[in-house]
């Protein structure tokens, strides 16, 4: 099982990386849009989970061009933007699933599993 974390916030990114390993995850991680951007279309992923605000190319645009380029990775959004409108705008970008900082982990892992068992239910 495969997770490219794309997060600039060092404290999140070390806690989300720790905890997917923790789970069984192989994770990568970039800290800027554009090197998420690179490692997504670069290999296959089981998941993905982006940021918004994030240097070099915000996370909504990162998801823009990985759908532009027909990768299909399940994308779970992880954003301080709490707004409906940012949610909704989001979702409509092309991200799978919206979760709000600050989470907890477990909401997160229950999120990225049925992230996985929902993409292996479409492929077939």
């Amino acid at each position: 099982m495969r997770a490219l974390l794309v997060e600039d916030d060092a404290t999140i990114a070390d806690f989300v990386v720790r905890g997917l390993r923790e789970a069984g995850y192989a994770v990568d991680h970039e800290s800027d849009g554009e090197a998420g951007l690179a490692r997504a279309v670069a290999a296959p992923y089981d998941v993905a989970i982006v940021d918004v605000m994030l240097p070099k190319r915000d996370g909504l645009s990162l998801i823009e061009e990985l759908r532009r380029r027909g990768v299909a990775t399940p994308v779970l959004i992880l954003s301080a933007r709490r707004s409906v409108d940012d949610r909704v705008r989001g979702l409509q970008t092309g991200g799978d699933d919206y979760l709000t900082k600050p989470f907890a982990f477990a909401e997160l892992i229950a999120r990225v599993q049925a992230l996985r068992v929902n993409s292996r239910c479409s492929s077939t």
